[in-house]
């Protein structure tokens, strides 16, 4: 079966349905990002410094067209991913393109209550952090209403909510 491939803004929960997703499906799980750190042997703050954004960007997309061909896979995708060359074209030719959609505030949230830090968001008062979410939401969002299906994604404050999520895209790609 093709894989399932989740899409989204930073912080709306992609890894964590990601992982319950498989489970419910039975299927291997794989985040784009970790996959990239792990073939290139860098982190991807190290990819970024080194290369800059377009050309981690180049390694992004050579990961994603080589981890997408995997069969019966739930992979969760970085944020900008389906933004760039001709990614959002390719994971919706190749899988079961998820979109899961959070509004500003649950993605505030979300980010207050994650233990990574985020390097793009450093230094940001809540003002500019709020500002920043939504007009690069707004910029990406022609790529992420691109996919197959959508879910909405409430605040992911327990595993309960987590699970629904998980059903409600299972439900939905069966």
């Amino acid at each position: 079966m093709k894989p399932v491939i989740l899409i989204g803004y930073m912080a709306v929960g992609k890894t964590t349905i990601g992982r319950t997703l498989a489970e419910l499906l039975q299927r291997p799980f794989y985040d784009l990002d970790w996959y990239i750190e792990n073939r290139q042997r860098k982190r991807i703050t190290e990819l970024f410094a080194e290369r800059g954004e377009e050309g981690f960007r180049r390694i992004e997309q050579a990961m994603l067209h080589e981890v997408a061909e995997f069969q019966d896979i739930v992979l969760s995708c970085g944020g900008g991913t389906p933004c760039f060359h001709d990614n959002m074209q390719y994971i919706n030719r190749c899988g079961l393109s998820v979109y899961l959609r959070a509004t500003p505030e649950v993605i505030l949230r979300h980010l207050s209550m994650a233990k990574s830090r985020r390097p793009l968001l450093e230094g940001k008062t809540p003002e500019q952090l709020d500002a920043y979410i939504r007009s690069s939401l707004t910029q990406r969002e022609p790529y992420y209403t691109q996919a197959r299906f959508t879910v909405d994604v409430p605040l992911l404050a327990d595993k309960e909510r987590v699970q629904r999520c998980a059903e409600l895209i299972r439900d939905a790609i069966v």
